[in-house]
Parts: structure tokens; C-alpha cells; sequence
């Protein structure tokens, strides 16, 4: 099932990391750790890989973050986001030629935070549309990207009403709207969230908050009537009273 956006904070100030880490949290990303020193940041890598990494220019120990940085470029390709108290031009060049997603200047405001891991996800999201020709859906942790008329267009994960399987294609209904995607109801199934989706029936996965009505076979959405599989009808009912 989908899950949040993975961030690592590498931060050598415990109260900033605390900061961080809570306002993460609020804005629904998973933080896997937080660490003082580069040399524990870069061990934490064997065992779980970020999706993003926050990542103080001053740190603990014998490494600065831009070193850190630079080890953990050669064996992985993880976005990084510099977090830091200095304008040094020195650093700033040293920094930048690691290529970081974003720079957030210390103090900052939650609004900076924010905008950094926006524009920093938007730009990961355009690198995996260029990276994968083919015409299947980009899903991050609150929105999918499909193609539709050559373009790529955004659908907010909580507006989607339910999906339908069409063979080895799916058919994502909304209120006013639906797309056609290259990819299976399966595949669609694995990477929606799964406190709102549920797969009802072999051929439609539901978004649990657009249900109207709940009979014996089948549900209603939107006024259309959809099949209810015998075994969903009591998971169905358990999950509706959950969210």
C-alpha cells in the first residue's frame, strides 16, 4: 500500500532536529531517524533508505554535512536538502556542487520547510516522469500524476471515488472526471493508501469516504451501484466505522 514520504533529519542541534521532526510528522511525512553526527547518518543507510534527506552543512564529528554528503552520493541517489546557519561563500560553493534539491537558511519557519519538500517532491516526481516512458501512473503520498492527452495530469488521492478494472488496464472515476491508466487494478491497489481504499470486488477498489449506501451484494458511489464480493462485506463495514 502507499505509504509517506520516507525523510532522514541530520541535524547536530537536538532541539532543531525535535523541531523538525514534529513538524514533519504534522505534515504527514515518516521520519526513519534523526542523527547528530554524519558517520551514524550514513551507517542508518544500510538498514533503511530515506526518500529525502535533511541534512545539517555543521555537524558533530569529524565530517561537515557537504562531506557527508559527497559518501553518500556515490552509492546512493537520494534528493538532499541543506539545513544551514552559515552564508559562508566557501560553503555555499562547496554545497553547491553537490547539486542539493533545496537550501533552508537557519532560523526557519515552518512555510520554509514546506516549500523545500514541495518543491524538492515535484522535482523528484519530474524526474521519475522522465525516467519512465511508458504511460504508467506516478503516485506520491497524496496525489497521482497520470497521463492524459500527452500530458501529465495531477489527481488528488482523496478525490478519486473508485477505480475500475478494464483487463490488464484501470479506470479511475471522480466526481466529474475519469482517466484511463496503463496498469493493473492490482498494481493500483499496492500503492494507494490504505487507510481509505479498499478492494471490494475482484474488478473495483473503493475510496471508503465516497460510499453512500451499503447493501447486501453491493455498495453505492456516486449512484453507481458496485459489486460487493461475499468475503469484503464484513472487512467493508469494520472499516467504515474506522475512518
Amino acid at each position: 500500500m502507499g505509504a509517506p514520504v520516507k525523510i532522514l533529519i541530520v541535524e547536530d542541534e537536538l532541539l532543531i532536529a525535535a523541531n523538525i521532526s514534529l513538524q514533519l510528522t504534522e505534515l504527514g511525512y515518516h521520519v526513519t531517524g534523526i542523527f547528530s553526527r554524519g558517520e551514524e547518518a550514513l551507517s542508518s543507510l544500510k538498514t533503511e533508505l530515506p526518500d529525502i534527506i535533511l541534512l545539517d552543512i555543521r555537524l558533530k564529528g569529524k565530517m561537515d554535512g557537504i562531506e557527508i554528503a559527497q559518501l553518500i552520493q556515490k552509492d546512493h541517489s537520494i534528493p538532499i536538502i541543506y539545513l544551514t546557519a552559515n552564508a559562508d561563500d566557501a560553503y555555499f560553493n562547496r554545497a553547491k556542487a553537490t547539486s542539493p534539491y533545496a537550501f533552508i537558511s537557519k532560523p526557519f519557519k515552518k512555510l520554509d520547510l514546506i516549500r523545500a519538500l514541495e518543491l524538492t517532491s515535484s522535482r523528484i516526481m519530474a524526474e521519475n516522469i522522465e525516467k519512465n516512458s511508458s504511460d504508467s501512473p506516478f503516485i506520491l503520498s497524496d496525489r497521482i500524476f497520470v497521463r492524459h492527452h500527452e500530458k501529465m495530469v495531477k489527481i488528488i488521492i482523496k478525490d478519486i471515488y473508485y477505480i475500475e478494472a478494464e483487463r490488464n488496464y484501470c479506470r479511475i472515476f471522480l466526481k466529474d472526471r475519469e482517466y484511463l491508466l496503463v496498469t493493473t487494478l492490482k498494481e493500483m491497489d499496492d500503492k494507494l493508501p490504505d487507510q481509505h481504499f479498499l478492494r471490494i470486488h475482484r474488478s473495483y477498489v473503493v475510496n471508503l469516504l465516497h460510499i453512500d449506501e451499503v447493501a447486501g451484494s453491493h455498495i453505492v458511489v456516486a449512484k453507481k451501484a458496485l459489486p460487493l464480493g461475499k468475503t469484503k462485506r464484513t472487512e467493508l463495514l469494520k472499516r467504515i466505522q474506522t475512518i
